[in-house]
Parts: structure tokens; sequence; C-alpha cells
């Protein structure tokens, strides 16, 4: 009887650490994500928290209401509009053509290396910007560029005296989404790989033809991946900066080249003024991101 009670005690001493000690662990599975937001919270939140207070300050550091009143200016105003525009264009293009090209390679019947080269470039292609893509459409559609000389050579069509110029509205635009259209691809290829089989077997049983089931089924189910993924695309192209002022340097008037000169201290340099810029893009790129994540809620709930 004494060897139970003794064995006992030293089971339950191993089954029932004491709490102290339970107390003293530490939380290890958080370590890995520590860098994550410790990232977000120096890069991300408090510069944004910084430019937002900046934005309602002058000089001295009061309160002020007077740069968001400023942002009337109608110098201002045009940038917003041409970046809305740009960004607007682009994304609608990209949108189109990567939807397009992701039905061809997950429904188009395709050879399955198209559809991993296809997504293997678009990953590649989707952060393809800056100096870079700048030079590269430089040199591919410049007054001396490759495809210029070639149109005008082979072709007899000379571009831009039919009023085509890479340094403006639709040069820009065109430059955009050369990026916009692969990351479409990247973001639209899961919403499409989700249509299930079923349904299409369903509705031909039940007599639809194939313009009935894609007007009725699929695309009421993609429709909130669209959109999400065209807001998404809107939101990438309005904060660009670094490929539309190597493309374009200032002749372009848009918010991002706009903000630029405000603070890097030229004869523009108005830092407060530069922030309240900033928040109206915060603003703009916020909304942005609402409406994307709420159509992407509804669009998981479709392909769950």
């Amino acid at each position: 009887m004494t060897d139970l009670s003794l064995s006992d005690h030293a089971v339950a001493g191993k089954t029932a650490p004491p709490s102290e000690a339970r107390a003293l662990r530490l939380p290890t599975q958080w370590l890995g994500v520590a860098p994550f937001f410790i990232f977000a919270i120096m890069f991300l939140i408090l510069p944004t928290l910084y430019l937002m207070l900046g934005a309602f300050q002058n000089d001295a550091g009061e309160f002020t209401f007077e740069n968001i009143a400023a942002l009337a200016q109608p110098s201002i105003v045009a940038a917003y509009w041409i970046s809305l525009k740009v960004s607007l264009s682009s994304a609608l293009i990209g949108a189109f053509a990567g939807l397009a090209i992701a039905i061809a390679i997950v429904r188009g019947g395709l050879p399955e290396w198209i559809r991993s080269a296809t997504l293997t470039f678009s990953g590649v292609a989707s952060n393809f910007a800056g100096v870079p893509l700048a030079f590269a459409f430089l040199a591919t559609l410049g007054r001396l560029g490759l495809a210029t000389v070639l149109l005008n050579t082979v072709f007899g069509l000379n571009i831009y005296a039919h009023g085509f110029n890479i340094l403006s509205f639709w040069g820009l635009t065109l430059t955009y989404v050369y990026f916009q259209i692969p990351l479409m691809v990247v973001i639209i290829t899961p919403a499409i790989d989700g249509l299930k089989k079923e349904w299409g077997e369903a509705a031909a049983t039940l007599g639809a033809t194939q313009a009935q089931y894609w007007r009725m089924v699929v695309i009421p189910v993609i429709w909130p991946s669209f959109l999400g993924t065209v807001i998404l695309l809107f939101a990438n192209a309005f904060g660009a900066i670094a490929t539309a002022y190597a493309l374009t340097g200032s002749s372009l008037n848009i918010v991002p080249i706009l903000l630029y000169a405000q603070i890097r201290g030229d004869v523009l340099h108005n830092a407060h003024l530069g922030y309240a810029i900033a928040f109206g893009m915060i603003v703009i790129t916020g909304l942005a991101n609402v409406f994307y994540i709420w159509f992407r809620t509804r669009s998981e709930r479709w392909l769950k």
C-alpha cells in the first residue's frame, strides 16, 4: 500500500506542474511573426500616422486646416485627376486582358506547360517596375526605340506623327499596363481554379447552353473577385512613382510626382502641404483596399 501511494504522488507531480512554472513559459510561437509586426509598425503604421499628423500642422506645429484646404488648388486637383485617370485606365485594361489570359490558361484546354510558363512570367513581370521598366519602354517605344523604328521602316508607320508620345498620358498608361496584366493573372487565376466542374455538369444536365452557364454561373461567381482585383490594380497604379518619374520626369503632373516635388526641397518645397497631399493619397488607397477586402470576402464565400 505504501508503494502504491508513493507512485501515485509521483505521477500526480508529473502531470500537474506548478502554476508558477507555467507562468514563466515564453510565447515562442509569436517569435516567427514578430519581424512582420515590427516591420509593419516601423515602416507602415508609424510613417502613416506621422504624415496624417503633419497634414494638420503648420511650420510652428500648431493645428490647422490650411494644408487640407490647399488641396483645392487647381494644380493639385489636376494632378489628382490625371492620377485617377491613369490608374483607372491601366487597371481596367490590365484587368480585362489579364482575365482573358487567365481563362485561357485555366479552362482553355492549353498544354500544362503554357500555364506554368505564364504564371512564372507573371510573377516576375508583376514586380518589374521603376527605372528598369521606364528604360525598357523608352528603348522600345521612344522616338528612336526599337519598335518605333521597325514600324516606320517596315510598315511606313510613324506613331509619333499620329500623336503618340511615350511621355504622355497614354504612354504612362501603357507602361503601367505592363505590370498590371501579370498582376491580374496572378490574382484572378485561383478564383477561376475555384470554379467547380460539378457546376458545369449540373448546368449541362439541366439543359443550359455554354453561354447561359457563363452568364448565370461563372460571371456571378467570379464577379466579386474581378471587381476586387480591379480596385487593387487601381491602388497599385495610384501609388506608383518610380516608373512615372523615371519615364516622364516632371512633364506629367501626377500626384506622386507632385508629392515628391513638395517634400524633396525644391522651389515648391512645402513639407506640410506634401503631408496633406500624401494624406489624400492615403484616403483614396485606403478606401480602395477596404472595397478590395470586402469583394474578396464575398468571393471566398462562393468559392469555399
